[in-house]
């Protein structure tokens, strides 16, 4: 990634679940403890999705652990966050997945510039020969660096 950005958690599962077709950066709301929390790299992307309910956007099973030094003042691990998107970025979104099978994933979570940002991913699902098919085709490539390497 660019200069200036810290990756905090990837969703690795997404690229072999998915079929992604397009990205887009998204700033996310957070709470106080939330940050200080993926500041100490405590989240985690698997099985979140993100969703379009009254013209906003909601990511759902976005976890973020509560923050140890967070007392009574700490969050809900997996409570839904809003994700902040313009007006015309989530019209568009909106027409994009009620086309068939597409669905809004959350790629990855890193800090730009001191704040927190979403790279959201408009996906398809991958039936299970599609991920056979990815598996062969690493496993080829795989095999054909080793051969190329030992000449």
């Amino acid at each position: 990634m660019a200069e200036g950005i810290k990756t905090i958690v990837q969703n690795r599962k997404a690229r072999h679940d998915y079929f992604i077709e397009e990205t887009i950066e998204a700033g996310i709301e957070l709470t106080g403890t939330e940050v200080k929390s993926l500041r100490l790299g405590k989240a985690n992307l698997r099985d979140s999705y993100a969703t379009i309910k009254d013209g906003e956007v909601f990511v759902h099973g976005l976890h973020i652990s509560p923050y140890d030094m967070g007392n009574r003042f700490n969050h809900d691990p997996l409570r839904v966050k809003k994700l902040l998107l313009h007006r015309y970025e989530i019209n568009r979104l909106s027409g994009l997945i009620q086309r068939k099978g597409l669905t809004l994933i959350p790629l990855s979570l890193y800090f730009k510039k001191g704040k927190v940002k979403v790279e959201l991913a408009i996906a398809k699902g991958k039936k299970l020969y599609d991920k056979r098919e990815d598996i062969a085709k690493k496993d080829a490539m795989r095999e054909i660096d080793r051969r190329l390497k030992n000449y």
